[in-house]
């Protein structure tokens, strides 16, 4: 049973098969009509499938076959091409026909005195060969490409199929493309266009679309009046399985201003975007959108495709269902963005922010930017559109570029007061810790770029602090790249504007940064500097001993002391006003270090600085001009300090003992001002600055060196000219303290010099 059923199913295949290996033998017949024969049993048996292919092959059948194709006898040789052409389509055929090295004998097979047949199958064996890189050379150096196109007119339809399918292997290749123009290939490839086989048509247009790609085949196209045949297509309803490769070919045409001119004037323009709007076929809408985009590019086409209200078309393809389409009509509204004002289209690209595609996201996003930069209409017009909230929850996607386009939209839209505020009630700065962890560089720099504009408030700023966003914005100031650093640092400067803030980004090792970023030419940027200066003014004993300089802004309080001048160690005595508790440490003496670890340390009360503050408030305020406070302040001050003392005799001034005897009597290193009664320079131009705080009077603390210090302050001279109201500039004094305790020197004279310097 089991054995006649074996002997049923494979008994015909297998005689077949013998009879194949015999077939194969007489392909070395030396008679004509037995070759031409064989190749014809040969043929009908390839021609059943694939594995018949195999079969001949593993028959060693290829190189005898391949020797008849060049036989003088023209019906062996129709027969011989016929099998191996048919052949081709294997794999393992075509592998071996390669190693055989059979281009140049099949473009040979193509001259005009060639049969027909011979004409079909030698263009499929090379459409065949030519899928592959190396072959594609081979036939474009042995010249295959001059016959290929001439029979593109033969009156077979199948040769006319096969010599297309192969240039259009061919074109992939530029050196191919370039030849093909060259060869004149427009005219016979549009002719194909009007064939009654939709196969050979839609090959010419995927031909089309390939070389079209270069500009000068773009002109070729042009003069031969290829436009009207694919709108021809194009306005076709038959042909709709032609319409996307049609449109890829005029999107191709569309870069050029010149052929965006003629589509425009012979209507093709309102015709294609009338297509795209009503088309069924999302592949054709999807392109519809891509062409534009690309066209949209060139500044002239903008222009035309605006007087053709291309945006109604866009906005359409916006709300279509295909996801490809959104994005590219999202990135043709990118592209026509300077010629764009449209709440339509606002109103459709904020709906894509909601997508579940986050590719489709990005590009909402993206042309949103573009839309908001320096548009303050359309920035308004995103937030009438509700815009605010989706692109806050965009903020937590998953995709780097749609994380990026968002931040950015959101920094557009704070260049106006009420949009600021309404973006922060809804969370902006909660929202934007997770961009600022991002590892990615585009993210961390947009993410510092928010929250430097929305940083000046001081809500903000709070919920910045509380939802732990600090320690990663400071981390972005280690950042290799320069704009991720210059942006934090912006944003650093601008968060800095408070105490809580500054204190927090201190306790994080902004300073440090900062400072080292500084000292680094190649890393220092625009706003490094301004934002270590902004930390500063936050930390005043600090930034006193870095920078030896206090401004008439940085106003003294409680807690503040001089511990000298960071880089010279010994070189200043550490005085201070009343110290707050953990700055005292670095000034602690060796005995209290103890205590201190275990009990909390608490700076000595000073009320004879509250009786100086009281004494200056009652004796100064009252005086009628600035000028007269600074002086009479100036002598209060040196009074209290041990009074004037002569220039040649300040080297007998013994102040340093004075401090000694103090500090003794303390325990103590850390001395308050107001139990000073011999004080030099320097303790005398603190002590100013601090009654000069209080009292409202500006004034700046500079530190020289040598135990030097002044203060500078501005004061406007009366006129000259005795004319009232006229308002001359205000002039910078150093004010005296020492020698003659009120005397003003204009900054910059030899007696300010002298007073500055030993």
């Amino acid at each position: 049973q089991g054995r006649n059923y074996r002997k049923q199913l494979f008994d015909p295949l297998s005689v077949e098969s013998k009879k194949a290996a015999t077939v194969v033998l007489m392909l070395s017949s030396p008679e004509e009509e037995v070759l031409s024969k064989a190749c014809e049993a040969l043929y009908k048996f390839a021609s059943k499938g694939e594995e018949n292919k195999l079969t001949l092959l593993e028959l060693g059948a290829l190189e005898p076959l391949f020797k008849l194709v060049t036989h003088e006898d023209p019906v062996v040789r129709r027969n011989a091409t016929m099998v191996v052409g048919i052949m081709a389509s294997h794999n393992d055929v075509k592998k071996s026909l390669r190693q055989l090295d059979v281009t140049s004998a099949f473009i040979a097979r193509l001259a005009p005195e060639e049969d027909v047949v011979i004409h079909e199958f030698a263009s499929l064996c090379l459409a065949h060969m030519a899928v592959e890189y190396n072959s594609k050379v081979q036939i474009f150096e042995q010249g295959g490409l001059e016959p290929l196109i001439r029979l593109l007119g033969s009156p077979d339809p199948d040769v006319k199929k096969n010599c297309v399918e192969c240039i259009h292997n061919l074109v992939q290749d530029f050196q191919s493309r370039a030849a093909v123009r060259e060869l004149n290939v427009i005219p016979p490839l549009l002719d194909l266009l009007k064939s009654d086989y939709p196969i050979i048509q839609l090959l010419a247009l995927k031909t089309l679309g390939i070389i079209s790609i270069d500009r000068e085949t773009r002109v070729m196209l042009r003069e031969n009046q290829g436009l009207d045949h694919l709108f021809k297509i194009l306005e076709t309803k038959e042909f709709n399985d032609l319409h996307v490769e049609a449109l890829g070919v005029v999107a191709n045409c569309l870069e050029d201003v010149d052929t965006m001119q003629l589509i425009q004037e012979t209507g093709g323009l309102r015709k294609l975007l009338t297509f795209a709007e009503v088309s069924t076929l999302t592949d054709f809408q999807k392109n519809a959108a891509k062409a534009l985009a690309k066209a949209a590019y060139d500044p002239e086409n903008r222009k035309i495709l605006n007087e053709q209200e291309v945006e109604k078309c866009l906005v359409t393809l916006l709300g279509t269902d295909n996801d490809g389409t959104k994005i590219a009509a999202s990135q043709a509204i990118s592209a026509m963005c300077e010629n764009l004002a449209s709440k339509q289209a606002i109103g459709a690209l904020v709906q894509l922010l909601s997508s579940e595609n986050e590719e489709v996201k990005e590009a909402a996003a993206t042309a949103l930017v573009n839309l908001t930069t320096a548009h303050l209409g359309n920035a308004s017009a995103v937030a009438e559109a509700d815009g605010i909230e989706p692109l806050i929850s965009v903020l937590s996607t998953k995709r780097d570029g749609a994380i990026a386009s968002a931040a950015t939209v959101l920094t557009n839209l704070a260049m106006q007061e009420p949009l600021r505020l309404s973006i922060q009630g809804h969370g902006i700065m909660n929202a934007i810790v997770e961009p600022l962890n991002s590892t990615n560089s585009i993210v961390q720099s947009r993410a510092a770029l928010a929250v430097a504009a929305f940083g000046c408030d001081a809500e903000a700023r709070a919920e910045l602090r509380n939802s732990g966003g600090l320690e990663p914005l400071v981390k972005l100031l280690h950042s290799k790249n320069d704009e991720v650093r210059r942006n934090g640092c912006w944003a650093v400067m601008v968060c800095a504007s408070d105490e809580p803030t500054a204190a927090e980004m201190t306790r994080l090792g902004a300073l440090d940064v900062l400072e080292e970023i500084n000292l680094s030419i190649g890393r220092k940027n625009n706003f490094s500097e301004a934002a270590l200066d902004k930390i500063l003014d936050h930390n005043l004993p600090q930034k006193y001993s870095q920078m030896g300089f206090l401004s008439s802004g940085n106003i003294i309080l409680d807690g503040f002391y001089d511990y000298g001048q960071v880089n010279l160690k010994g070189k200043g005595k550490k005085e201070e006003e009343k110290p707050k508790e953990e700055e005292v440490e670095p000034a602690m003496p060796k005995i209290l270090e103890e205590t201190c670890a275990k009990a909390l340390w608490l700076p000595p009360f000073d009320p004879i600085l509250l009786d100086y503050i009281t004494e200056s408030s009652k004796t100064v305020l009252p005086l009628g001009t600035t000028k007269e406070q600074v002086v009479v302040l100036s002598q209060f001050v040196a009074d209290k300090m041990g009074g004037p003392i002569e220039r040649d005799r300040l080297h007998e001034f013994s102040w340093e003992l004075h401090i000694s005897e103090i500090e003794f009597e303390l325990k103590c290193n850390v001395v308050p001002i107001g139990k000073i009664s011999k004080g030099t320079f320097y303790h005398r131009a603190l002590l100013f600055k601090v009654l000069a705080d209080r009292i409202g009077i500006g004034c700046s603390l500079v530190r020289g060196e040598y135990n030097r210090a002044w203060n500078k302050v501005k004061l406007v001279d009366d006129s000259p000219l005795g004319i009232r109201g006229l308002l001359l500039p205000p002039q910078i004094f150093i004010v005296d303290l020492m020698y003659q305790p009120g005397y003003l020197m204009k900054e910059g004279s030899p007696e300010a010099e002298y007073y500055q310097r030993i």
